[in-house]
C-alpha cells in the first residue's frame, strides 16, 4: 500500500507492543501492579417490613432470603461508601428511625448503630465523592423534611444538615457522572403531591435547589446507576399511570424524558447495580399484591422483561451495590 505507516513519533509499529521493557505478555503488570480487570459488584436487597436481605450475584442473580439483622423497618434508604462497603439508614416501624446498618464487602450486615440524623422515612441515598454517601429528605412523622445526612468514607453518619429544595418522601436518588449525584422525584404532602423535580449534588456532598421537572410526578421510585456514569429512575406510583416510566439520567446529571415501563408495573421497588455497568429492579407492588419479580437492566440503561422473583415478596425496600 502506498505512504503505509510504519513508524509513529520514530517508534516502528514492530515495537509499539513494548513500553518501557514490557511485552504484550506483561501489559497487565505495571510498576508492580497487576490489573485483574474491573471490579463486579454485588448487589443487596434489604429490608422492606420484617424481611431480611437478598444477595445479588456479579452475574445479576438475586440469592434466597438471608435472615434479618437489626430492627425491622421500611421506607429506608441505602447506598455505597468506602471501597465495596455499604449501609442501611433511617425508615419506619415501631417508630420513625434513624439508626443504619453497615453491610461489609461479603454482603453481611451489621447489627444496628445508634442513629445520629433525625429520624424519617422515605428517604432517598446515593453515593458521591467516589467513597461517601448522602441520605436526604423524607418524611419525620411531622411532616416532610429536606434534611440531609453526610456518610464518611468509614461508614459515619454526620448530623443533620439543613436542607435545599422541596420537601418530600419517597423520592430517590442515583449517582451520574463520575463522583456526583441526584435526588429526584417524590411525594409532598400538599397537590400535586407526586413531583418530578429534581436536585443535584457535587462531589463535596452539597444539594443544590430544585431543577425544573422533566419526568412525570411520581413517587415510591426505584433508582441506579447504570453503564459507567449514567443513572436510571424507575417506575412508581401512580400504577398504572404516570408511574409506569422511565427516566435516564445523563453523565451531565440532566433527566430525559419519559419512556414507557417494561414489565409487570409497580411501585415501591429498589435497585442496584451489578457486575460492570449493569443493573436490576426488584420486589415492589403492583397494586394489588406484593412482588419478587426483578427485572435485569443492561449496560445501555433498557430495561429487560420480568423474571420470576426469589425471596419474599415485598415493597418499600431498599438497595444499594457493594463488593470489592
Amino acid at each position: 500500500m502506498a505512504n503505509e505507516i510504519e513508524k509513529y513519533n520514530l517508534l516502528a509499529l514492530a515495537d509499539i507492543a513494548k513500553i518501557n521493557g514490557f511485552t504484550d505478555d506483561d501489559i497487565e503488570k505495571l510498576n508492580g501492579f497487576e490489573y485483574t480487570g474491573p471490579t463486579l459488584l454485588k448487589g443487596i436487597f434489604g429490608y422492606g417490613g420484617t424481611s431480611g436481605t437478598n444477595l445479588v450475584t456479579n452475574a445479576g442473580v438475586i440469592g434466597s432470603d438471608v435472615s434479618r439483622v437489626g430492627t425491622a423497618r421500611y421506607a429506608l434508604a441505602a447506598a455505597e461508601y468506602g471501597t465495596g462497603t455499604a449501609l442501611f439508614g433511617f425508615g419506619v416501624g415501631a417508630d420513625y428511625f434513624g439508626m443504619t446498618n453497615l453491610v461489609n464487602t461479603s454482603g453481611v450486615v451489621g447489627s444496628d448503630v445508634t442513629a445520629v440524623g433525625t429520624g424519617r422515612y422515605g428517604v432517598a441515598a446515593a453515593n458521591y465523592g467516589t467513597d461517601k454517601a448522602i441520605f436526604a429528605y423524607g418524611d419525620t412523622g411531622s411532616g416532610v423534611t429536606t434534611i440531609s445526612n453526610l456518610v464518611s468514607n468509614s461508614g459515619v453518619v454526620a448530623s443533620d444538615v439543613s436542607g435545599v429544595g422541596t420537601a418530600r418522601h419517597h423520592l430517590t436518588a442515583t449517582e451520574w457522572g463520575t463522583d456526583t449525584a441526584i435526588f429526584a422525584l417524590g411525594y409532598n404532602n400538599n397537590s400535586p403531591y407526586n413531583h418530578g423535580m429534581s436536585n443535584l449534588v457535587n462531589n463535596s456532598g452539597v444539594v443544590a435547589s430544585d431543577v425544573t421537572a422533566v419526568a412525570s410526578g411520581r413517587s415510591y421510585v426505584a433508582g441506579c446507576r447504570y453503564g459507567t456514569d449514567t443513572g436510571i429512575l424507575l417506575a412508581g406510583q401512580p400504577v398504572g399511570g404516570a408511574g409506569y416510566n422511565t427516566n435516564k439520567v445523563s453523565n451531565t446529571g440532566v433527566v430525559a424524558s419519559d419512556v414507557g415501563g417494561v414489565g409487570t408495573d409497580r411501585y415501591g421497588m429498589a435497585a442496584t447495580e451489578y457486575g460492570s455497568g449493569k443493573a436490576v429492579q426488584a420486589y415492589g407492588h403492583t397494586g394489588s399484591a406484593t412482588s419478587s419479580i426483578s427485572n435485569l437492566i443492561s449496560d445501555s440503561g433498557v430495561v429487560g422483561a420480568d423474571v420470576t422473583g426469589v425471596g419474599t415478596a415485598r415493597s418499600d425496600l431498599a438497595a444499594t451495590s457493594y463488593g470489592t
